[in-house]
């Protein structure tokens, strides 16, 4: 039998006008402690995005969604919060916040491979 580790996951979401509660999910944060695994996987779908918001432009959103895995990978040109501890920064990437880059709740998971994992919730709620 081969071990399994819990991990914890949020999805990124695009929230093109907040007083609508429409999103379009468009990554996913994942961290595994027990194996020292902080990852993100992003892909923009611009159709659905601009199906909810014609205008938005997404060459200013895209930088931002872009620093999460630099980020959880800790790159020093992603500034203070990459130099943060990885649970820190887990936290500090999954805080609520009210932009346009909005986090879902936190939920919990057991796996055997942290990378399979995100790839699945990836394939599964990111990807269509």
């Amino acid at each position: 039998m081969r071990d399994t580790h819990s991990y914890d996951y949020a999805i990124l979401r695009i929230v093109p006008s907040v007083e609508r509660e429409e999103f379009v999910n468009a990554g996913v944060v994942l961290h595994c402690a027990e194996l020292a695994y902080l990852a993100c996987r992003l892909e923009i779908d611009a159709a659905r995005v601009h199906a909810l918001w014609p205008a938005l432009d997404l060459e200013i959103i895209r930088p931002h969604l872009e620093a999460f895995p630099k980020i959880c990978a800790g790159d020093p040109d992603a500034g203070p919060i990459a130099r943060l501890s990885r649970r820190e920064r887990f936290q500090w990437l999954v805080s609520p916040r009210s932009t346009i880059i909005q986090v879902s709740p936190v939920h919990s998971g057991m796996c055997e491979s942290p990378e399979a994992a995100v790839d699945e919730i990836f394939r599964r709620l990111v990807r269509l």
